[in-house]
């Protein structure tokens, strides 16, 4: 309790009109809620919601939630379509009660959009509290809906207003990947996480025609951060979180999965089918497979998306590959020159991007089945070899089974591998490295003669893989998910662990200088040897490192 008053009398100490602002804003509070005579007090309240002292915010913001707050609970605001406040002809032929509840109604208005302008603000305390606040405001009008409600049984929700928060979050120039971190809590809600879903494809919209289809990073990334923090239920039974609580849900359309997976795709394709920067591309293709595919009602209309990525090339084509999969084995998707293409993304750069591992996981998946033609798995195995001759040492640990598994799994390739005339003449290889179609390749008349090659490498283990070649292909599949991933530093941490077999090089085991346990001249035996014997004036030593007997003056300074 202690620091916490010290705090407080530090604070004012360090600024007493912050004190003198509490009390101003409590009084104007207090008289507003105890007489309607002391309405006008509202515009001193929401005139704090401008000032420029992080303090002063803070503390309107708090006296506006509980202000109105409290009108929504006694239902003291206008309820229905609400006349424009300079509208004499309608305010003349209403009671003074709605009057009343008009004007208040007005100044609510006026609150929720001060609110929503401090999304902005340089202070994270400030928007925080002012979504918050919002978010307090959506859940009362949903409880006290200030518009008329037909039937009973009607199911109402401001989306209006959740509409408005959704926009503050995001901004065209501002990252405000934080304040949705905050927002995200708010997600877990069934109702919340629908009406944000339906918020961001208008607002995406609204954007992206306003410019003209340009790119806009800050904005894009904030809409992705914002997307993909939103969880989709797998079960319809585990839809039961509501922010504003219904009379009948189970006959809301919000309560369904099959609509919640309906806007959920509605979103991401609304989202996609704009140009977006590369690297917002990785981050959406990093998760599409796992977090969007599967929570689409139809996922195959995310084909021109893949297709339009796989044909960027690079690190890109690598990551769409993950989506293509789930849609071609899955969702019996059919796409044209799938494996020319995947042939031409085995290029030198592929061994050193970040999702190599992923890569060639997929690569193994796609060349898994037995009926492709031979045509194509020699032309991958070949090129895989080719590029070997280049690769680092730890992708070759990897390169080397993944060659030897294409070829077990299809014998008729195995002329690559036996074919006698193969190293003969290398200058005279038929295949052709530079050709981006596996059909013209002339793999199939070549030979692996890089993996033979490589049993000179200078590490032991890529040579001792290599050497495979010399002995008959066993019939089991050699596993690599183990090599996918390996790095450069455990190759050296492993090398460094190995222990080295000691080479004796004598059969009689030195016992001293001199033959005696405790000699002097201890460098001597350490860096030449042990002293064998002693002829006249010289002393004769033998080497640990060679065999070679060496003559050392006895007379020699040590």
């Amino acid at each position: 309790m202690a620091p916490r008053m010290e705090r407080k009398a530090k604070r004012s100490g360090e600024r007493p009109e912050a004190e003198d602002t509490r009390t101003k804003l409590a009084t104007s509070l207090e008289a507003v809620l105890e007489s309607r005579k002391n309405a006008n007090a509202v515009f001193d309240i929401l005139e704090y919601l401008q000032a420029e002292n992080e303090e002063d915010l803070l503390c309107a913001v708090r006296t506006c939630s509980r202000l109105f707050g409290t009108l929504l609970e006694r239902g003291e605001l206008f309820v229905g379509h609400l006349p424009e406040e300079e509208d004499e002809t309608t305010a003349a032929s209403c009671s003074a009660e709605d009057k009343y509840k008009m004007w208040i109604r007005h100044r609510y208005n006026s609150c929720v959009a001060s609110l929503t302008d401090l999304l902005d603000h340089t202070s994270f305390q400030v928007q925080e509290l002012a979504l918050c606040t919002l978010m307090k405001f959506v859940q009362l009008e949903g409880k006290y809906p200030l518009l008329k409600v037909r039937l009973e049984h009607h199911c109402h929700f401001p989306r209006e207003l959740l509409k408005l928060v959704v926009d503050g979050l995001l901004p065209l120039h501002k990252d405000s990947a934080l304040l949705i971190s905050r927002f995200q809590e708010y997600l877990d809600y069934v109702d919340v996480r629908y009406y944000v879903m339906t918020s961001i494809s208008d607002h995406v919209s609204k954007v992206t025609q306003k410019a003209k289809e340009a790119v806009l990073p800050v904005f894009q990334q904030n809409v992705f951060t914002l997307a993909s923090s939103i969880t989709m239920p797998n079960k319809e039974e585990a839809m039961n979180n509501y922010l504003v609580e219904q009379a009948n849900p189970e006959e809301w359309k919000v309560t369904k999965l099959k609509e919640h997976r309906r806007v959920f795709e509605k979103m991401w394709l609304g989202f996609l089918k704009h140009k977006l920067h590369p690297g917002l591309y990785k981050k959406v293709l990093v998760n599409l497979h796992e977090s969007i595919l599967p929570h689409m009602s139809k996922p195959t209309l995310m084909i021109d998306f893949l297709t339009a990525a796989y044909d960027v090339g690079g690190a890109i084509s690598l990551l769409a590959l993950n989506g293509l999969f789930v849609l071609i084995h899955e969702h019996n998707l059919e796409y044209p020159d799938f494996y020319k293409k995947l042939y031409t993304l085995l290029d030198p750069l592929v061994f050193h991007v970040k999702y190599r591992a992923r890569f060639f996981h997929l690569a193994n998946l796609f060349l898994s089945s037995t009926h492709l033609p031979a045509y194509l798995v020699c032309a991958f195995a070949k090129r895989l070899s080719r590029l070997s001759l280049t690769a680092p040492p730890q992708a070759l640990l990897m390169i080397i089974p993944f060659i030897y598994n294409l070829i077990r799994r299809h014998p008729a390739c195995r002329p690559l591998i036996h074919r006698p005339s193969g190293l003969s003449d290398l200058s005279g290889d038929p295949f052709t490295m530079k050709e981006e179609d596996p059909a013209k390749s002339r793999a199939q008349e070549s030979s692996l003669w890089e993996l033979k090659a490589l049993q000179k490498h200078y590490l032991p283990d890529v040579a001792k893989a290599a050497c495979v070649l010399n002995r008959p292909l066993s019939e089991r599949e050699d596993d690599i998910s183990d090599l996918l991933e390996i790095t450069p530093s455990e190759l050296f941490e492993r090398e460094l662990k190995k222990k080295v077999k000691r080479v004796p090089l004598e059969f009689e085991p030195f016992r001293g200088l001199f033959g005696k346990k405790g000699s002097r001249a201890p460098r001597l035996q350490q860096h030449l040897g042990e002293v064998d014997c002693i002829e006249g004036n010289e002393t004769v030593v033998r080497s640990e490192l060679s065999p070679v007997l060496h003559e050392v003056p006895v007379d020699r300074p040590l």
